[in-house]
Protein backbone atom coordinates (compact mmCIF):
# COMPACT_ATOMS: atom_id res chain seq x y z
CA UNK A 1 0.00 0.00 0.00
CA UNK A 2 1.19 3.48 -0.78
CA UNK A 3 0.56 6.61 1.25
CA UNK A 4 -0.71 9.62 -0.62
CA UNK A 5 2.02 11.31 -2.63
CA UNK A 6 1.07 14.92 -3.35
CA UNK A 7 3.73 15.86 -5.87
CA UNK A 8 4.31 18.66 -8.29
CA UNK A 9 4.12 16.14 -11.10
CA UNK A 10 0.34 16.17 -10.74
CA UNK A 11 0.33 19.72 -12.06
CA UNK A 12 0.53 18.33 -15.59
CA UNK A 13 -3.14 17.49 -15.25
CA UNK A 14 -4.14 21.08 -14.48
CA UNK A 15 -5.23 22.40 -17.88
CA UNK A 16 -8.64 23.22 -16.42
CA UNK A 17 -10.46 23.62 -13.14
CA UNK A 18 -13.46 21.89 -11.62
CA UNK A 19 -15.23 22.67 -8.39
CA UNK A 20 -15.49 20.05 -5.67
CA UNK A 21 -18.46 20.44 -3.35
CA UNK A 22 -19.77 18.36 -0.51
CA UNK A 23 -23.31 17.00 -0.64
CA UNK A 24 -25.63 17.70 2.24
CA UNK A 25 -28.82 15.88 3.06
CA UNK A 26 -31.70 18.28 3.63
CA UNK A 27 -34.19 16.96 6.17
CA UNK A 28 -36.11 19.89 7.63
CA UNK A 29 -38.83 19.70 4.96
CA UNK A 30 -39.17 15.92 5.09
CA UNK A 31 -42.73 14.80 5.89
CA UNK A 32 -42.99 13.59 9.48
CA UNK A 33 -44.45 10.26 8.36
CA UNK A 34 -41.49 9.49 6.07
CA UNK A 35 -39.57 6.53 7.43
CA UNK A 36 -35.84 6.56 7.97
CA UNK A 37 -35.38 4.02 5.17
CA UNK A 38 -36.98 6.44 2.71
CA UNK A 39 -34.56 9.27 3.45
CA UNK A 40 -31.78 9.92 0.94
CA UNK A 41 -28.55 8.13 1.75
CA UNK A 42 -25.98 10.49 3.28
CA UNK A 43 -22.96 11.38 1.21
CA UNK A 44 -19.71 9.82 2.44
CA UNK A 45 -17.15 11.99 4.17
CA UNK A 46 -13.74 10.61 3.26
CA UNK A 47 -10.14 11.80 3.27
CA UNK A 48 -7.56 9.88 1.27
CA UNK A 49 -4.95 8.31 3.53
CA UNK A 50 -3.42 5.84 1.09
CA UNK A 51 -4.05 3.61 -1.88
CA UNK A 52 -3.23 0.25 -3.39
CA UNK A 53 -3.44 -0.42 -7.14
CA UNK A 54 -3.23 -3.93 -8.52
CA UNK A 55 -2.81 -4.63 -12.23
CA UNK A 56 -2.75 -8.45 -12.39
CA UNK A 57 -0.12 -9.87 -14.70
CA UNK A 58 -2.70 -12.44 -15.76
CA UNK A 59 -4.30 -9.69 -17.87
CA UNK A 60 -3.39 -10.09 -21.53
CA UNK A 61 -1.45 -7.37 -23.36
CA UNK A 62 -1.00 -6.65 -27.07
CA UNK A 63 1.30 -4.36 -29.02
CA UNK A 64 -0.34 -5.35 -32.31
CA UNK A 65 -1.32 -2.33 -34.37
CA UNK A 66 -4.74 -3.58 -35.45
CA UNK A 67 -8.05 -1.81 -34.97
CA UNK A 68 -9.04 -3.67 -31.80
CA UNK A 69 -6.81 -6.42 -30.42
CA UNK A 70 -8.82 -8.92 -28.37
CA UNK A 71 -6.88 -8.52 -25.12
CA UNK A 72 -7.28 -6.86 -21.71
CA UNK A 73 -4.62 -4.16 -21.97
CA UNK A 74 -3.93 -1.94 -24.96
CA UNK A 75 -1.86 1.15 -24.19
CA UNK A 76 0.15 3.43 -26.47
CA UNK A 77 0.20 6.63 -24.42
CA UNK A 78 3.67 5.91 -22.97
CA UNK A 79 6.84 4.69 -24.70
CA UNK A 80 7.09 0.94 -25.19
CA UNK A 81 7.68 -0.69 -21.83
CA UNK A 82 5.99 -2.54 -18.98
CA UNK A 83 2.31 -1.88 -19.68
CA UNK A 84 1.22 -3.24 -16.30
CA UNK A 85 3.36 -0.67 -14.50
CA UNK A 86 2.28 2.13 -16.84
CA UNK A 87 -1.42 1.38 -16.34
CA UNK A 88 -0.88 1.13 -12.59
CA UNK A 89 0.81 4.54 -12.55
CA UNK A 90 -2.15 6.09 -14.37
CA UNK A 91 -4.54 4.78 -11.74
CA UNK A 92 -2.26 5.99 -8.94
CA UNK A 93 -2.19 9.47 -10.44
CA UNK A 94 -5.97 9.38 -10.89
CA UNK A 95 -6.55 8.40 -7.26
CA UNK A 96 -4.38 11.27 -6.04
CA UNK A 97 -5.96 13.73 -8.43
CA UNK A 98 -9.51 12.70 -7.59
CA UNK A 99 -9.14 11.94 -3.90
CA UNK A 100 -6.09 13.83 -2.71
CA UNK A 101 -7.98 17.07 -2.15
CA UNK A 102 -10.79 15.56 -0.07
CA UNK A 103 -10.83 16.50 3.62
CA UNK A 104 -13.69 14.44 5.02
CA UNK A 105 -14.06 13.00 8.49
CA UNK A 106 -12.87 9.44 7.81
CA UNK A 107 -9.35 8.68 6.52
CA UNK A 108 -9.63 5.85 4.01
CA UNK A 109 -7.56 3.55 1.87
CA UNK A 110 -8.61 3.19 -1.77
CA UNK A 111 -7.96 -0.19 -3.34
CA UNK A 112 -8.26 -0.72 -7.08
CA UNK A 113 -7.87 -3.90 -9.12
CA UNK A 114 -7.78 -3.33 -12.85
CA UNK A 115 -9.92 -5.63 -15.01
CA UNK A 116 -9.58 -3.96 -18.41
CA UNK A 117 -7.62 -1.03 -19.82
CA UNK A 118 -8.21 -1.06 -23.54
CA UNK A 119 -7.21 2.28 -25.06
CA UNK A 120 -6.71 2.90 -28.78
CA UNK A 121 -3.98 1.55 -31.03
CA UNK A 122 -2.22 3.90 -33.42
CA UNK A 123 -4.25 2.50 -36.32
CA UNK A 124 -7.54 3.25 -34.56
CA UNK A 125 -6.54 6.59 -33.09
CA UNK A 126 -5.41 8.09 -36.38
CA UNK A 127 -8.37 6.82 -38.37
CA UNK A 128 -11.85 6.04 -37.04
CA UNK A 129 -11.39 6.61 -33.30
CA UNK A 130 -13.21 4.44 -30.80
CA UNK A 131 -13.77 3.87 -27.09
CA UNK A 132 -11.32 3.65 -24.21
CA UNK A 133 -12.74 0.62 -22.41
CA UNK A 134 -11.92 0.92 -18.71
CA UNK A 135 -13.08 -1.47 -15.99
CA UNK A 136 -11.87 -1.93 -12.44
CA UNK A 137 -12.97 -3.01 -8.98
CA UNK A 138 -12.82 -0.31 -6.31
CA UNK A 139 -12.92 -0.88 -2.56
CA UNK A 140 -12.74 1.79 0.13
CA UNK A 141 -11.51 0.83 3.61
CA UNK A 142 -11.42 2.66 6.92
CA UNK A 143 -7.72 3.48 7.33
CA UNK A 144 -7.92 2.97 11.11
CA UNK A 145 -9.68 -0.42 11.21
CA UNK A 146 -9.27 -1.86 7.73
CA UNK A 147 -13.02 -2.45 7.54
CA UNK A 148 -14.69 -2.06 4.15
CA UNK A 149 -16.89 1.04 4.08
CA UNK A 150 -17.79 0.95 0.37
CA UNK A 151 -17.50 -1.80 -2.20
CA UNK A 152 -15.98 -3.87 -3.57
CA UNK A 153 -17.71 -2.44 -6.62
CA UNK A 154 -17.05 -3.19 -10.27
CA UNK A 155 -16.94 0.10 -12.17
CA UNK A 156 -17.23 0.48 -15.91
CA UNK A 157 -15.88 3.88 -16.97
CA UNK A 158 -15.69 3.87 -20.77
CA UNK A 159 -14.55 7.07 -22.47
CA UNK A 160 -14.82 8.28 -26.05
CA UNK A 161 -11.46 7.99 -27.80
CA UNK A 162 -10.75 10.61 -30.43
CA UNK A 163 -9.79 9.61 -33.94
CA UNK A 164 -8.38 11.15 -37.10
CA UNK A 165 -8.09 14.92 -37.30
CA UNK A 166 -9.85 15.37 -33.96
CA UNK A 167 -7.20 13.24 -32.26
CA UNK A 168 -4.40 15.23 -33.89
CA UNK A 169 -5.93 18.56 -32.86
CA UNK A 170 -6.52 17.34 -29.32
CA UNK A 171 -2.92 16.13 -29.08
CA UNK A 172 -1.67 19.57 -30.14
CA UNK A 173 -3.62 21.12 -27.23
CA UNK A 174 -2.18 18.68 -24.72
CA UNK A 175 -5.31 16.54 -24.60
CA UNK A 176 -3.45 13.28 -25.02
CA UNK A 177 -4.93 9.87 -24.36
CA UNK A 178 -3.07 9.86 -21.06
CA UNK A 179 -4.38 13.26 -19.99
CA UNK A 180 -7.99 12.48 -20.88
CA UNK A 181 -8.01 9.00 -19.33
CA UNK A 182 -6.28 10.13 -16.13
CA UNK A 183 -8.67 13.04 -15.61
CA UNK A 184 -11.68 10.88 -16.43
CA UNK A 185 -10.64 8.19 -13.96
CA UNK A 186 -9.98 10.89 -11.36
CA UNK A 187 -13.56 12.14 -11.76
CA UNK A 188 -14.95 8.61 -11.51
CA UNK A 189 -12.92 7.90 -8.36
CA UNK A 190 -13.90 11.23 -6.79
CA UNK A 191 -17.59 10.53 -7.44
CA UNK A 192 -17.20 7.11 -5.85
CA UNK A 193 -15.62 8.75 -2.79
CA UNK A 194 -18.01 11.70 -2.41
CA UNK A 195 -21.46 10.91 -3.76
CA UNK A 196 -24.11 8.86 -2.00
CA UNK A 197 -24.73 7.05 -5.28
CA UNK A 198 -21.08 6.69 -6.16
CA UNK A 199 -20.10 6.89 -9.82
CA UNK A 200 -23.09 6.73 -12.15
CA UNK A 201 -22.56 5.80 -15.78
CA UNK A 202 -23.88 8.39 -18.23
CA UNK A 203 -26.73 7.63 -20.61
CA UNK A 204 -25.28 5.49 -23.35
CA UNK A 205 -22.65 4.21 -20.88
CA UNK A 206 -19.76 6.08 -22.53
CA UNK A 207 -18.47 9.45 -21.31
CA UNK A 208 -17.88 11.87 -24.17
CA UNK A 209 -16.32 14.94 -22.54
CA UNK A 210 -13.60 15.15 -19.91
CA UNK A 211 -13.61 18.07 -17.49
CA UNK A 212 -10.01 18.54 -16.26
CA UNK A 213 -9.66 18.16 -12.50
CA UNK A 214 -8.12 20.71 -10.18
CA UNK A 215 -4.53 19.54 -9.65
CA UNK A 216 -3.44 18.52 -6.18
CA UNK A 217 -1.09 21.13 -4.79
CA UNK A 218 2.27 19.87 -3.43
CA UNK A 219 2.76 20.14 0.32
Amino acid sequence: MKRVRLTAAMMIFGLGLSACASVETATRNTPIEQTQSELPAPAPSFALAGFDVNVPTTLTVSEKNSYKPKVDIVWRGDPYGNRYQQVGAIFEDAIQLGGGQLNGAMPVIVEIEVKEFHALTEKTRYSIGGTHELEFVMTIRDAATGNVVRGPRTIRADLVGYGGEKAIQAESRGLTQKFRITNHLARVIQDEMTLATGWVEPKGRVTATVVPMTPVQPI
